[in-house]
């Protein structure tokens, strides 16, 4: 029997309802202001056919060597304000990601007394390694959209 592939989970609570965090997730102007796997990073681009079916292409530039690190996939399951379901597949086969195919993501918002509590699992990866780089980059993800997304302004306000 062939044991699972890896996967990763990573909860937060956030200070919105559910509604304004799924917004967050599927606005490109709101996108382009947190998508950023690590402090100094910036998103230069985000791409949403916000339906079943539908493409996305998101980006984000790393400071120190100027380079454009950018996912797409296909949206599978869009359930507003509760879930969202997508593939995430890397744009040009970056070394680091050698051997992980295409993988799907699925996030999932819970409401929490006044805020969210937000579920992400990751599944599919072909090795423990791959899976170890998107935790840190989803953790990097996670504090940049809490610091970027979600303040008093709707389009966020860097801290």
């Amino acid at each position: 029997m062939t044991p699972p592939a890896p996967e990763l989970r990573l909860e937060r609570l956030l200070p919105a309802p559910p509604e304004r965090v799924f917004e967050a997730w599927v606005t490109p102007a709101l996108l382009t202001r947190w998508w950023a796997a690590a402090p100094g990073w910036r998103g230069v681009g985000a791409e949403v056919d916000l339906r079943p079916g539908g493409r996305y292409r998101l980006a984000m530039k790393d400071p120190q060597d100027g380079r454009v690190h950018a996912v797409t996939g296909e949206y599978l399951v869009v359930d507003r304000p509760r879930r969202l379901v997508f593939t995430w597949a890397w744009e040009g086969d970056p070394p680091e990601m050698e051997g992980s195919a295409e993988t799907v993501v699925t996030v999932e918002l819970h409401a929490e007394g006044d805020g969210t509590r937000l579920v992400l699992v990751h599944r599919g990866f072909a090795h423990d390694g791959v899976r170890d780089l998107h935790v840190s980059g989803w953790t990097g993800c996670l504090q940049s959209f809490a610091a970027r997304a979600l303040d008093g302004n709707p389009y966020g306000k860097e801290r």
